[in-house]
C-alpha cells in the first residue's frame, strides 16, 4: 500500500481511540508508526504528537461548544506541560531506542491494567466516593479551586508534557485518570477537557521536534488528517457504548501494545 494512504489510515484509528478514550490517541500512535512504517522511536514520536495534537485540538473545539470543557483546569495543566514538552524531546533524542520502546511498554501495562480494573468497578461498584480534591460547586458547575486542588493539576501537567516529548504521546492516559479519580467531573467533561490539554500540549512537542528537524512531513501530514477526520466520526460512535465496555476494549488493546513494544525493545 502507498505509504501517504497507509499513513491516512492509521491516523484514523488513532482518532477513533481517542474519541472513544479521550486518551489512548498517542500510545497507539507510535506503536503504529513504528510497526507499520518501520520509524525509530525518535521519528515516530513527534509524528504521532502532530496528529494527536490536531485531533484533539478539534474534539477540544467541539467540546468547548457543547460547554463540557474545564477550560480553567485545562489551561493549567496544558501550560505546564507546554513548558516541560521540550525537556522530553531532547531527551528522546539523547535516550536510545531500545530503553525508550522498553518504558514506553511499562507505560502502556500500567495504562492497561488501570483501565481493565476501573472497567470493573463502574460495572460493579455503586458506592459513594469522598470528597475528591477537586469537587465541582454544584450552583456554578466549575471547579472550586483550592491549593490541593492546583497541585495536582500542575503535577498532572508535568507528567503529561515529560512523557509527549518523550514518547509522542499527548498525555491524556494520565490526564484522564487524574481528572477522573480527583475530582466529580463527569466523564463527557474528563474526556473533553483531556482533548483541550492535549491540544496544548502538542504545541510544545511538535514546535521543539520541528526545529530540530525531527519532524516526517510526508508522513505526518496525512496520518494527522486521518486522526483528525476519524476523531469527528467517532465522537457519533462514543455517545452510544458505556463506558466500562470503551474501558475494557482499550484495557485489552493497551495490553497487546505493550507486549508487542516490549518485545521490540528486547529485539532492538
Amino acid at each position: 500500500m502507498d505509504v501517504t494512504a497507509l499513513s491516512l489510515l492509521m491516523g484514523a484509528a488513532v482518532g477513533v481511540v481517542l474519541a472513544l478514550t479521550g486518551a489512548g490517541g498517542g500510545i497507539l500512535a507510535v506503536p503504529l508508526l513504528v510497526f507499520g512504517l518501520h520509524l525509530q522511536m525518535s521519528q515516530a514520536a513527534p509524528v504521532g504528537l502532530l496528529a494527536v495534537g490536531l485531533a484533539a485540538s478539534v474534539g477540544a473545539l467541539l467540546g468547548l461548544r457543547e460547554g463540557v470543557v474545564r477550560y480553567r483546569a485545562a489551561l493549567l495543566i496544558g501550560l505546564t506541560g507546554m513548558l516541560i514538552a521540550p525537556l522530553g524531546v531532547w531527551l528522546s533524542h539523547l535516550l536510545p531506542n531500545g530503553p525508550v520502546m522498553a518504558v514506553f511498554a511499562a507505560i502502556l501495562g500500567w495504562v492497561a491494567w488501570r483501565n481493565l480494573r476501573q472497567a470493573r468497578r463502574t460495572s460493579a461498584s455503586t458506592l459513594q466516593r469522598k470528597r475528591p480534591v477537586c469537587a465541582m460547586n454544584p450552583a456554578t458547575g466549575r471547579l472550586s479551586w483550592r491549593a490541593p486542588c492546583t497541585a495536582v493539576l500542575s503535577a498532572t501537567g508535568a507528567l503529561s508534557g515529560l512523557l509527549s516529548g518523550l514518547l509522542g504521546v499527548g498525555g491524556g492516559f494520565v490526564i484522564v485518570p487524574m481528572l477522573g479519580g480527583f475530582s466529580d467531573v463527569p466523564t463527557r467533561g474528563v474526556v473533553a477537557t483531556s482533548m483541550a490539554v492535549i491540544a496544548l500540549v502538542s504545541v510544545g512537542g511538535v514546535l521543539g521536534a520541528a526545529s530540530q528537524g525531527g519532524m516526517n512531513w510526508a508522513i505526518a501530514l496525512p496520518f494527522a488528517a486521518g486522526a483528525a477526520g476519524a476523531l469527528v466520526a467517532g465522537r457519533e460512535v462514543s455517545q452510544r457504548l458505556s463506558g466500562a465496555r470503551i474501558q475494557q476494549a482499550f484495557g485489552l488493546l493497551a495490553g497487546g501494545v505493550a507486549l508487542a513494544m516490549l518485545y521490540r525493545s528486547i529485539l532492538g
